[in-house]
């Protein structure tokens, strides 16, 4: 019995580690809370497993448990940054002169300021439904929440950022990044 416990958490951390540890590091920016958290979100698996019914599936189950780590995290510490540095500066233009390159610059540094300011339910539906790319469906079950609280979320955060960053043209840096 303990062995088949404990193949089956082997199993699952192996299989869902990176991406528990990726959605937290976009949530925390920190590459040593989202470790910490992530070890934590695991340690929470294996007390709650014999209690896992089964009635989502098993990656909704771990991304829920990783919410409330993250919230947890949040309210302990106030969190304030949000993305990582590594994954800010993909957003940079490869090509293109110096001009581009800094203003790029600036726009990540605009957005990555005002996605800190965003409340910790908008951040997380960014996080799952803009940078995890997860559906509608998969991000309402992940959050707890109804399909449609999850689209208005959604268009909120976004909207929120946009008024922050003062980014209403229709080709502006925020659009580009939301549709990419």
């Amino acid at each position: 019995m303990q062995e088949d416990i404990e193949q089956r958490i082997s199993a699952i951390y192996h299989a869902h580690y990176q991406d528990v540890y990726y959605f937290l590091l976009h949530f925390t920016g920190n590459q040593n809370d989202a470790e910490d958290l992530t070890q934590e979100v695991f340690t929470r698996v294996l007390k709650g497993l014999a209690g896992f019914d089964g009635r989502v599936t098993l990656k909704t189950w771990l991304f829920s448990i990783a919410k409330h780590a993250a919230i947890d995290q949040h309210r302990k510490q106030k969190v304030k940054s949000f993305f990582s540095e590594n994954w800010l500066m993909k957003l940079a233009t490869k090509e293109g002169g110096p001009e581009n390159v800094l203003t790029k610059r600036e726009n990540v540094r605009e957005l990555k300021q005002a996605i800190q300011n965003l409340a910790p339910h908008y951040r997380l539906v960014l996080i799952l439904r803009c940078i995890e790319e997860y559906s509608v469906k998969e991000t309402a079950e992940i959050l707890g929440v109804s399909e449609s609280k999850v689209k208005v979320n959604t268009h909120r955060a976004l909207k929120l950022v946009k008024e922050m960053m003062n980014d209403t043209e229709e080709g502006g840096f925020l659009n580009e990044w939301a549709r990419g």
